[in-house]
Parts: C-alpha cells; sequence; structure tokens
C-alpha cells in the first residue's frame, strides 16, 4: 500500500487551509494590500517596457553589429532579470505550496545579501506602508 495518494491528499488540505488563512490576511488589510498590488503591476509594466527596449536593442545590434556601453549595461541587467524570473518561476510552478514558500525564499536570501528579484521589483521589497 502507497502513502502517496495520503500525501498528496494532505498537501491539498494543507494548501487549501495556508490559501484561506492568505485570503482572510488580505481581506484585513485591504489597504495595504491595494497600494503592494498597485506597486506589483507598476513594476511589471516597468519591466515589460524594459523588455521591449532591450529587444530593440538586439535587435539594433544585430544590424549594425554594435551598441553603446550604456546600452549593453541595460541588455546585461535585463538578463540578469529574466534569470531571477525563470529561477523564481520554475519552483512557483512545479513545487506544490511555492507561493507561500518563494516570499520565504526571498526574504533569507535578503538576510543572505542575494537579491532574487528583479531589479524592477526592488521598489516593492523596499518601500514600507505605514
Amino acid at each position: 500500500m502507497s502513502l502517496e495518494p495520503h500525501l498528496a491528499k494532505f498537501d491539498f488540505v494543507l494548501s487549501r487551509n495556508l490559501n484561506r488563512k492568505f485570503l482572510q490576511f488580505l481581506v484585513r488589510n485591504k489597504h495595504k494590500t491595494a497600494i503592494l498590488l498597485q506597486q506589483f503591476f507598476d513594476d511589471l509594466k516597468d519591466e515589460a517596457e524594459d523588455t521591449k527596449e532591450a529587444s530593440f536593442i538586439i535587435g539594433n545590434y544585430l544590424i549594425s553589429q554594435k551598441i553603446s556601453k550604456k546600452e549593453e549595461q541595460l541588455l546585461k541587467q535585463q538578463v540578469y532579470d529574466k534569470l531571477k524570473i525563470i529561477g523564481i518561476g520554475i519552483p512557483f510552478i512545479m513545487i506544490p505550496g511555492a507561493s507561500f514558500l518563494i516570499p520565504l525564499l526571498v526574504k533569507i536570501a535578503k538576510k543572505k545579501g542575494i537579491n532574487l528579484m528583479p531589479s524592477n521589483f526592488d521598489s516593492v521589497q523596499t518601500k514600507s506602508i505605514k
């Protein structure tokens, strides 16, 4: 007899209970949640604009075979940010309950001096809500 079905059921129940508690927390903190969500979507928009600019830089490089130092730095930063997004996104998709583990992982990494968030999302981490 395998324990896997029981473990899957336990994980689902645990995840459902955590989601319920998380939603209750969001409702209790509506104002803070609204501000953080707005910051998140603003930063997401900035990230999309930077990605679009990076794609133009790549296109110009393919045509002219040269780019400025500023464009090179922006392109490097965008590639680095994309690798960070992939690094956080894969566990989020593959590990059950990762939506709760990722903020903890980001916080622990920050204490160790490692920034796991893309550069446009640094403002969400550093802004305090009063």
